[in-house]
């Protein structure tokens, strides 16, 4: 349970990736999707920004009274983790336990409020089986060896980019556009063919295993359609890598089986950075938030850190940022400690305006840094009041700083 907090009617604004600002409801059920991990790696920066990003779009819409519904996916088998199981001599089961166990762990840590729905791929194999079951009837699936793929050619008079830059991203994000036999370079594909030493299951398209973009729409349509509006989802989340192919893969299967659209509202995530570069496994620069809770680095710290800069914006992880989100964070606990602090009534209400503007938390931070300044400014001892339980409560529900 979060701390009462009143919002003071102040709905959510977002930054939609297509539409700019959308206003979201708040008297409703609400749908969230999040893309979650594929566990071959432990948790490193770029996702716990990604997914503190939901948390606290998560936070604000429950704190409105809105019924919201949150799925998030585990990619359980796919290639990087078979990859990294055979390379480390690891049953890859076990590998991705344990990855997903440390996801778990460093999500708590953080204070990522966890999802309704956890859904292992694994575990969903009979939904994508009966997913592509409902494509080949609507025959827009073929076949290219032992391996099925999507027609995608109709849905791509909706690409906003061009059919070249389109393959060129494709093929960097897990396609084959080159593959033999297929009728479009972008068709993606839905069931892989056995291949020896490789899990699989029993299917009528054979033994196999599923393809990416489909485990997540099978996973979306199951837990979270409602079939009575023309989209399956309110809210399709992710990192802004998605955008292409994933989510407009993801979206092209939902309109071919359901003839609706799939999501109301697409908002995505900047990428997180480090050394001048994103971060990425190729390039050997992930910072792991494992590693820094190991190393002493406080929680609240990490969290604080990857606030000071705008959710949607590119952000570079740094030694310097560290050290300024441990001086702001002790500042803060300074002042909450106080018996008696400044009144926090006008900066409640405006930290409340500033995150209901599309998460503005760097102003959010700095409105909370203010308020503790004052605090601890001398010169105001005659305006202190007994209050710093109410704005303590006050962070640790929009913003889940527990400090």
């Amino acid at each position: 349970m979060l701390p009462k907090v009143s919002l003071q009617n102040q709905p959510l604004k977002l930054v939609d990736t297509f539409k700019a600002e959308v206003k979201l409801p708040s008297t409703r059920f609400f749908s969230l999707y999040v893309c979650g991990i594929t566990p071959y790696d432990a948790t490193h920066l770029g996702h716990a920004a990604t997914y503190l990003a939901y948390d606290l779009i998560n936070r604000y819409l429950t704190l409105s009274h809105t019924n919201i519904h949150y799925t998030q996916n585990i990619t359980d088998v796919d290639d990087p983790l078979l990859e990294r199981a055979n390379r480390d001599d690891l049953d890859w089961r076990d590998l991705a336990s344990s990855q997903i166990d440390l996801f778990v762990e460093d999500m708590s840590s953080l204070r990522v409020l966890p999802p309704n729905d956890f859904v292992k791929v694994t575990d969903s194999i009979e939904l994508v089986i009966s997913f592509i079951a409902r494509l080949k009837e609507k025959d827009c699936v073929y076949q290219v060896g032992a391996d099925l793929y999507f027609d995608v050619k109709p849905s791509l008079v909706e690409l906003s980019i061009s059919e070249e830059e389109a393959i060129s991203i494709f093929a960097q994000r897990g396609g084959d556009p080159d593959r033999i036999g297929k009728r479009d370079p972008l068709d993606p594909l839905l069931w892989l063919g056995n291949k020896a030493g490789e899990p699989g299951w029993d299917s009528p398209f054979g033994f196999g295993r599923p393809g990416w973009h489909v485990e997540c729409t099978a996973i979306a349509l199951e837990y979270l359609d409602r079939e009575s509006i023309d989209f399956v989802i309110d809210l399709q989340g992710g990192g802004e890598d998605l955008i292409f192919p994933h989510h407009f893969m993801s979206a092209a299967l939902i309109k071919a089986v359901t003839s609706r659209n799939y999501s109301k509202f697409y908002v995505h995530t900047g990428m997180m950075g480090y050394q001048g570069q994103k971060m990425s496994k190729s390039k050997g620069n992930l910072v792991f938030v494992s590693k820094l809770l190991k190393d002493g680095v406080d929680p609240m710290v990490i969290r604080w850190a990857l606030m000071i800069d705008h959710y949607q914006s590119y952000r570079e992880w740094s030694s310097d940022l560290l050290l300024r989100a441990t001086t702001e964070v002790a500042l803060i606990r300074q002042a909450l400690s106080k018996s008696e602090v400044y009144p926090v009534a006008g900066h409640i209400s405006e930290l409340i305006a500033v995150l209901s503007n599309n998460l503005d938390t760097p102003r959010a931070l700095s409105i909370i840094l203010k308020w503790a300044q004052q605090s601890l400014d001398g010169e105001n001892s005659h305006l202190l009041v007994n209050e710093s339980g109410e704005m303590s409560r006050t962070l640790d529900a929009l913003l889940g700083l527990a400090l």
